[in-house]
């Protein structure tokens, strides 16, 4: 667990929830009352639902529900279980059950980190036997506010951009945060609405990309070194053949 990752108190304001997520650089920020007892969290999600950067809105009336919350002395792998039932990356940890004082944070990235060094022989199926095959995609010409939608109801962090099968980039949240280009209930870097861009305009066009038949050690390395949620897989040919992210890692390990 990370016992310096940050929290925020639930007085305070949205604005400065979005301020650390965009400067740190986070996926998720605990929501805490005075007394430092865990309420909820704050995620890139609900930061893009903030509408003014002058805001008076406070970090309760947008923060949501915690999906799963761990506790000091429960089992990493039993943890890592529970995170994959409720489809989240992250869990808040707190002292126990019954006294929920905010301890820290964690997420898959740290059970799968250790076990590439203790358990390395976990790791060593193929990509394409753990991938995900079904890819949800988008397009260079989609709308930004059609594919924000997208990744909305689908509960995606990123998604893959094609053109004709091939791939040619990712767009993530993290992407659209720092864009300063969003939907109309979001605004630039400059305070001033902008309308609807196209998703070239925010997309990394250099992905990182492994194939088939590269070992899943090797991935997970990628995932840790740079800090991504997911890496496109495709052929020989460019041709996006699924997706491989921090979940699938994360129930291997634990099977």
């Amino acid at each position: 667990m990370d016992e310096k990752h940050p929290f925020i108190y639930q007085d305070e304001l949205a604005t400065k929830a979005r301020a650390i997520i965009r400067e740190l650089d986070l996926r998720i920020l605990p929501v805490t009352d005075e007394n430092k007892k865990l309420l909820g969290k704050i995620s890139r999600r609900d930061i893009m639902a903030i509408s003014s950067s002058v805001s008076p809105i406070e970090v309760k009336g947008i923060m949501t529900p915690v999906r799963h919350i761990a506790t000091v002395e429960d089992d990493a792998a039993s943890t890592v279980k529970a995170m994959l039932r409720v489809d989240s990356w992250f869990a808040p940890v707190v002292s126990s059950a019954e006294d929920r004082t905010y301890r820290g944070i964690v997420g898959l990235k740290d059970f799968i980190e250790p076990m590439m060094k203790t358990n390395p022989e976990k790791f060593l199926k193929d990509v394409s036997e753990i991938m995900t095959k079904r890819v949800v995609t988008c397009s260079p010409d989609d709308e930004i506010d059609n594919i924000w939608r997208l990744m909305q109801d689908k509960r995606l962090a990123g998604l893959p951009v094609v053109r004709d099968g091939r791939l040619v980039g990712v767009v993530t949240q993290k992407d659209l945060l720092e864009s300063g280009v969003f939907r109309p209930t979001f605004e630039s870097s400059k305070g001033r609405f902008r309308t609807s861009s196209k998703i070239s305009s925010v997309m990394k066009s250099d992905v990182v990309a492994v194939r088939p038949s590269m070992k899943v050690i090797k991935v997970a390395k990628v995932i840790v070194s740079k800090d991504v949620g997911r890496v496109p897989v495709k052929d020989e040919k460019g041709k996006l053949v699924g997706i491989i992210d921090r979940e699938d890692i994360a129930r291997l390990l634990v099977k």
